[in-house]
């Protein structure tokens, strides 16, 4: 082991002394309560976790889960519509929530004092909503705005979404997290009501509390607040696999822009036993190698070296209660074409699988694996929210160490060999986006808005009420 790697080692494990590990229990009514003190600053980190994202939804409900995201913050028996904000500003405070493919979540920033009023509200709108149609009526068209803003308004979205659509076949990750828009103009308040009353549960739920807080007080407050809250019986969940592809699949997106872009997807194994599996690690190694640091493969060789792109990434999360996809995408240089592109992309994976790593690149990866441990550790929503996606995956986060303990261990012929075994047309959906004229402005026309962009594999649908 080299002096930076040993320099890295030591100081994730004083980062990991420096904060105890996390207490939990569940609740009579089987909601699970996590805590993580850290008492560095006077404040707490306040967050419900759902177990139901828009994997869980049906066909001709899509986006459900999201729409209800909305409708959490629209009123209960005891609070008006869009109070709930106001209480949590007044305690001097921030709150927002997010969906996901696996999960809704919601939290709460707050000085640690007024940690029982943020459970107060929260378990208020997990047992009270009101979910009425004149609110409804207002928020859906928000939702169908923002979809317009997200989605339809910005090209590299639409190809996202039509990859994610044409890569699963059967598997619930082929709809959008927002919704198809027919969906949406079709949804009505029973639909929302319906999907609250199946998923927003104390035993489809847990609470992350991190921050300077007594273990016990926090155990104390939630028994007071949520444990009054009836357990309900849960809808079945049936596996939902994907069956095996054929062949590869390719489509073209025509949109208004600049620029094409191209975006590549493989199935690839998602990790199921932490002890047992070996390869979701290394696919995790991989996509480090090619795009986790600036001297990364796709920035070095593509990018800066032959500039035959203009941007190039990879991604992969072996942590999803779902299927796994490795992508990657990129935007070829202004003198090169997609094809170029996508040619350049499979050689650099390619090159992985018929030469493997360097010891070099090797402890690179794992070096800033381990710092970015070590960063996060110094956040208190970063330590929430790694706790809360592990667990939506099926975790637990007594597995966070093991899990990075894991992705040390990799070696570089375990990377050589997931680079030879899954990159392969037969699991391969290719998406190329073909721009078409930018329509013409008037001259009195306001400056465009800037429009967010996915990020990663799976984005939330992250709304600020």
């Amino acid at each position: 082991m080299t002096r930076r790697l040993l320099i890295a080692v030591a100081l994730a494990l004083s980062a990991t002394a420096a904060l105890a590990h996390p207490y939990e229990k569940t609740l009579a009514n089987g909601l699970r309560v996590i805590v993580q003190e850290d008492r560095r600053a006077p404040t707490v980190v306040h967050m419900v976790w759902y177990r139901a994202g828009s994997m869980d939804e049906v066909s001709g409900t899509s986006g459900v889960a999201h729409v209800l995201e909305h409708m959490m913050f629209k009123g209960t028996r005891h609070l008006k519509p869009g109070e709930f904000n106001k209480r949590v500003a007044a305690a001097g405070g921030r709150d927002n929530a997010f969906t996901s493919l696996d999960y809704t979540a919601y939290f709460q920033q707050v000085p640690n004092g007024r940690l029982g009023e943020m459970m107060a509200l929260e378990a208020d709108r997990m047992a009270n909503l009101v979910l009425a149609g004149k609110e409804f009526d207002q928020e859906i068209k928000v939702v169908m705005e923002e979809r317009r803003l997200r989605t339809e308004d910005s090209p590299q979205a639409r190809v996202y979404e039509n990859l994610m659509a044409t890569a699963f076949l059967e598997h619930p990750y082929r709809r959008p997290i927002i919704g198809w828009m027919s969906d949406l103009q079709n949804m009505t308040v029973g639909d929302a009501r319906d999907w609250y009353h199946r998923w927003y549960a104390p035993n489809n739920a847990y609470v992350v509390v991190v921050g300077d807080v007594d273990k016990d007080r926090v155990f104390r407050l939630a028994e007071k607040y949520y444990g009054k809250i009836p357990r309900r019986a849960l809808p079945g969940r049936k596996p939902q696999g994907e069956p095996e592809q054929v062949g590869i699949k390719r489509l073209v997106v025509k949109a208004p822009a600049k620029l094409p872009y191209l975006e590549m997807a493989w199935k690839v194994p998602t990790l199921r036993d932490v002890d047992k599996d070996r390869e979701p690690y290394a696919l995790e190694v991989l996509a480090a190698v090619l795009d986790g640091h600036d001297a990364a493969r796709f920035a070095r060789n593509l990018v800066r070296g032959s500039k035959i792109a203009i941007s190039a990434s990879a991604g992969y999360d072996a942590t999803v209660r779902g299927e796994s996809l490795f992508m990657a995408s990129g935007t070829p240089a202004e003198s090169r074409s997609v094809a170029e592109l996508e040619a350049a992309l499979r050689a650099e994976i390619a090159r992985v699988a018929n030469e493997g790593v360097s010891a070099q690149e090797l402890e690179r990866v794992k070096t800033q694996t381990i710092a970015a441990q070590v960063y996060k550790r110094d956040s208190m929503m970063a330590q929430a929210m790694e706790i809360g996606r592990l667990e939506a995956a099926g975790f637990h986060w007594r597995d966070i160490d093991t899990l990075l303990e894991k992705i040390r261990s990799v070696t570089s012929e375990e990377v050589q060999a997931v680079a030879k075994k899954y990159f392969d047309d037969a699991r391969l959906t290719v998406a190329v986006l073909e721009p078409q004229p930018l329509p013409q402005a008037p001259p009195d026309a306001p400056p465009e808005k800037s429009v967010p962009q996915k990020q990663g594999q799976a984005p939330a649908a992250a709304v600020r009420h």
